[in-house]
């Protein structure tokens, strides 16, 4: 990949609104994954992380075809950022992002396919990755499409809602309003490192949780 991305500022122009909008929504479509898990007894969570790993290594081999060998397929125009023609997708950090917390932190009774790398038993991956699939999407359409370091107060504030609210249904308050926080974090800010962005489709899912885990963990008595 070449050096010297660009940063996300407020020269970047404007991201269409049609195209906006539908990046939003393949970004939404991809809510299936966990409910895939909650609602069909047949998606256990070890398939559930097969699944995961097969897209991440689908989503790599397709990566090299686009920035190696230079495939030009109008859905990666459609699909991807400016900053990302030379970087990898934000789809595939995406993947990449939900394969490690559905890896990490399993939920009680699940069958991890590595069992090495996960952590205690906790409710917290579900969440996270709906705070990526309908938190961020979310967030996206209210900042107009226009990609800055920092998203306004008020679409933060409504990332901050969303995330949490999400969240709820399956970890106590004090642990749900912890991965709002994370993930608003991660939302609103995009970090450049040595020239690239670290995308929030990979730092929403995985802070959230790592937030959750913590206060589950080791803050019960206050959640």
């Amino acid at each position: 990949m070449a050096d010297g991305t660009a940063e996300p500022g407020a020269d970047t122009p404007e991201v269409p609104i049609p195209d906006e909008v539908a990046r939003r929504l393949v970004h939404a479509s991809t809510s299936v994954v966990p409910l895939s898990y909650l609602l069909l007894e047949s998606v256990t969570w070890r398939r559930l992380q097969i699944f995961l790993l097969a897209a991440v290594v689908v989503g790599f081999g397709l990566e090299l075809l686009r920035l190696r060998a230079r495939l030009e397929w109008a859905v990666f125009d459609r699909l991807t950022r400016e900053y990302e023609q030379d970087n990898l997708a934000g789809y595939y950090l995406g993947a990449v992002g939900m394969a490690t917390v559905a890896l990490v932190f399993p939920p009680p009774g699940a069958d991890p396919v590595v069992a090495a790398v996960a952590a205690d038993p906790t409710h917290v991956a579900v969440p996270a990755m709906f705070m990526l699939t309908v938190a961020d999407p979310t967030s996206g359409l209210l900042g107009s499409g226009t990609l800055r370091p920092a998203k306004q107060g008020w679409v933060l504030l409504a990332t901050f809602g969303v995330a949490t609210l999400l969240a709820v249904p399956f970890v106590p308050s004090l642990a749900a309003v912890l991965g709002g926080v994370a993930a608003t974090v991660a939302d609103g800010v995009k970090p450049v490192v040595r020239g690239y962005v670290l995308d929030d489709n990979l730092t929403i899912p995985v802070s959230a949780a790592v937030a959750m885990y913590v206060a589950v963990q080791y803050l019960p008595a206050l959640g």
